[in-house]
Parts: structure tokens; sequence; C-alpha cells
């Protein structure tokens, strides 16, 4: 890679994605990052708007994991070498060394990130985004890290001098408005005092996904999904009128529906 590549790091833990940073200064200083992401959804929008030659992608983060990153990152970015930071996990890393794909485990070690420096600017067989989907698909699901709490059933939201509860499976779709979020159901709307990057880690992964940085939808209220030409998609939803618009990169999330 050339003295100009850029890079993204996505990491939901402070305090390790300023790590991560000052020690790619220090491994790399030619390289300029050029996002620095505290979640899935916003590393997926990093990746389109700043198309990088490189993505330090934490497995484990709220909404989207860092492999879901990846495998939208095959639309967003195609070109973008991808590399995974992670907690210690056997399989997954058995996993990637079957398919060459480079990791780091936390914490981050200088000496094991100068190798990693070293095979990115030498462009040493490392698959690019596009590869890197089909790869993983090859391989398999990974397994995550367990959540530290079981996902929320149920949740409290107010509609005007009531508050409501309302339960997990009875929501369409989350949408956010600065600092809150509106959960809508077959019955109506109501509030929420919490914003999507609070509520996200408290769901459950397989049933919820985010779409648009704004918009988190229940797979199992969803009628179908069409795709328009600029490549954004809109979700029909089985009990309710409007439809919601899927951005770009989060189209490679349902292709499989």
């Amino acid at each position: 890679m050339n003295e100009a590549a850029t890079c993204i790091v996505a990491e939901d833990e402070a305090l390790l994605r300023q790590a991560l940073v000052a020690e790619l200064a220090r491994a790399w200083p030619a390289l300029r990052v050029v996002g620095e992401c505290e979640d899935g959804a916003s590393a997926v929008d990093a990746l389109a708007e700043h198309r990088p030659d490189v993505a330090f992608l934490d497995i484990r983060m709220p909404g989207l994991t860092g492999l879901e990153v990846a495998a939208a990152a095959a639309e967003a970015s195609p070109r973008t070498r991808i590399v995974f930071v992670t907690a210690y996990d056997q399989y997954a890393i058995d996993a990637f060394e079957r398919g060459a794909i480079d990791y780091l485990l936390k914490p981050v070690k200088p000496d094991r990130l100068d190798a990693t420096v070293a095979r990115l600017q030498a462009r040493d067989a490392l698959p690019d985004a596009a590869a890197l989907a089909a790869l993983l698909e090859k391989l398999g699901a990974l397994p995550q890290q367990a959540a530290t709490a079981e996902p929320l059933t149920w949740l409290t939201a107010s509609m005007g001098r009531e508050t409501r509860l309302i339960l997990i499976d009875d929501v369409a779709y989350f949408h956010a408005d600065q600092k809150y979020t509106t959960v809508v159901t077959r019955e109506g709307e109501a509030l929420l005092r919490s914003s999507l990057r609070e509520l996200l880690p408290r769901l459950d992964g397989n049933t919820f996904k985010q779409i648009h940085r704004s918009t988190i939808v229940n797979l199992k209220a969803i009628a179908g999904i069409t795709r328009d030409d600029s490549g954004r998609g809109t979700v029909r939803l089985r009990q309710r009128p409007e439809t919601l618009t899927v951005s770009q990169p989060f189209m490679t999330l349902f292709k499989h529906m």
C-alpha cells in the first residue's frame, strides 16, 4: 500500500480504541485514521463514506458484529482489507488461520501489530472485503462471544402521560430521533428515553437487525424487501402501513431473505 493508506478503527470500548489508534501511529506513521467507530452501524457508514484501505474491526460490538460489518463491506468498500480484533477464542482463531484472515488478540501487543502492519504493507495474501465475505461464508458462521446479559423481553415506554409495558416480540421497529427512540408496534408509537446505542446491546441480535443508522427492525415483522437501482432497499412490514429504508451498505445483511 502507498504512503497515503487510510484506515478505520471500530471498537466499542473507548480506551481500547484509543490504545489501538495510538499503537497504529507508532507502527505505521504514514497510515491515516479516517474514522473511529464505537459500534457496527457507524463502522458500515464509515466504510461506505471513506472506502479505506484497511479496517480494524472488533468482533463483538453493539448492534452489528465485526463479522456482519465485514459482510457489509463487500458492497460498501470491496477493496478494503479487514483485520479482526477479538478476545481469545480458539475456534475463531483456527477458522481465521485456515482462511488466511488476519486478526489481533486483545489486548493488542506491539509485536503482533507490527507483523500485521508488515503484511498489510506488503499486500501479503490478505483477502480484501469482497473475498473475505466469501471466505467467511465458506468457513461457516463463527460462534459469537456470549452476551453479558439476557436479551430484553419487555420494556417501558411513554405515550403521552401514560407509561406502557411493551413486549419485545410486539415491536415492529425502533427509530432514533436525537436522544429519544420511538418504539413502533402494531397498535401505535411510544417514546423511550434511551438511544439506539444503549438499546442495541440489550436486543436479541438474531431477531433485531439495524438497517439504517437510525432504524432497527424486528425480522419477524418484515413482509418483504425490495432493492432499487441505487442499491438501497425498502422494507415492507406485516402489520404497519409505512415502509422503512435500508441503507445500501446494510443490504448485504439481507441477501438470503
